[in-house]
């Protein structure tokens, strides 16, 4: 049986307007689908669009172009009661636990926010049954219900946010950063926590991080984004065992090994540089200007998307047989070979 994809975001963009006609393209053309039950990770560096991304697809921004479906459903051309309804089937989890909860309201009031909102069931007792219920499963209890987020560590706040995003038993969750502000000792745990939850509940991530050893931990399927753009996406164990695009490999190959022989041996691939304005984007790909592989057809247009192998879509020119001769293709190969495990 094949997977069923419960989303799809089809050549997504938000462009943010700068004033004096010009615009900030912090998402620029983005396309992935997400199947049901999967947790597909979402990474690159700091400022190419992925938090962005998750936003859109929330509509907390609103969409510049493009779509996002949802079980066959356009969600930007649904009634404003339709997309009411459909919030209780995407929730997110946000980044800092420190702003996202109201400091003036208690965990429980927090909890009970979304369902008093949707009229969940019929009286208040049985809402804050369904509170201590929550609590119990993000490995809290009811003493906590009545304490309010800034008696809470870090870690235990992020526990709050997920009951919160679960309050309305959704079949989506974004999760957007979400123990990047943790200690590294409470972040495993709150991995093994929505891994859990994910199995208890059927679940489905869209898990946006810039750790990428924690990514390949968790994510099924990884997709990588470069100033707005999606540069290539497939399974975490082919990405993580041979990466394609040249950002990819260097974004894989600064992983730091605890192998002191294999990390002195290794071969790096350098990328050198900033980052471009996202308000003046380069010509042609967005990475040539840093990429070392770089080639004059590079800055006269820009790749396809396109699936290279099944299950794997990559956007760069030396995959594309109508730009870089196959024999030629593989010289290129050969030197972008480098250890990331």
């Amino acid at each position: 049986m094949s997977p069923h994809k419960t989303l799809e975001v089809k050549n997504l963009k938000k462009h943010f307007q700068m004033g004096k006609g010009k615009s900030l393209k912090a998402v620029d053309g983005v396309s992935f689908d997400l199947y049901k039950g999967e947790t597909l990770g979402l990474v690159g560096e700091s400022g190419c669009g992925k938090s962005t991304t998750g936003r859109t697809i929330m509509n907390l921004y609103t969409q510049t172009d493009g779509e996002v479906i949802y079980e066959g459903q356009n969600v930007h051309d649904l009634s404003e009661k339709e997309q009411f309804l459909l919030k209780r089937q995407m929730q997110m989890i946000f980044q800092d636990p420190y702003a996202s909860l109201n400091p003036r309201s208690t965990v429980a009031e927090i909890i009970l926010e979304p369902m008093e909102i949707h009229r969940l069931y019929a009286s208040n007792k049985e809402r804050m049954a369904r509170v201590y219920e929550l609590l119990e499963e993000v490995g809290l209890n009811r003493d906590h219900a009545n304490r309010y987020p800034h008696e809470f560590s870090g870690g235990q706040r992020q526990r709050i946010g997920i009951a919160r995003a679960l309050a309305l038993d959704p079949d989506i969750i974004i999760a957007d950063e979400p123990i990047s502000a943790l200690d590294v000792s409470v972040q495993a745990q709150v991995v093994n926590l929505l891994e859990r939850l994910q199995e208890e509940k059927g679940l489905t991530y869209l898990f946006i991080a810039h750790d990428l050893s924690m990514v390949q931990h968790i994510s099924d399927r990884i997709g990588v984004m470069y100033l707005g753009h999606m540069v290539e996406l497939t399974s975490s164990d082919r990405l993580y065992r041979q990466p394609l695009h040249p950002y990819t490999q260097a974004l894989l190959s600064a992983i730091p090994i605890p192998d002191p022989d294999i990390e002195d041996q290794r071969e790096q691939v350098i990328i050198e540089g900033e980052i471009p304005s996202p308000i003046d984007p380069p010509s042609g790909c967005v990475f040539r200007t840093r990429c070392p592989f770089a080639m004059d057809v590079c800055a006269e247009k820009a790749p396809v998307w396109q699936e290279v192998e099944h299950g794997r879509q990559v956007a760069c020119h030396l995959y594309d047989d109508k730009v870089v001769d196959p024999s030629e293709r593989e010289k290129h190969q050969q030197k972008m070979k480098v250890n990331v495990q």
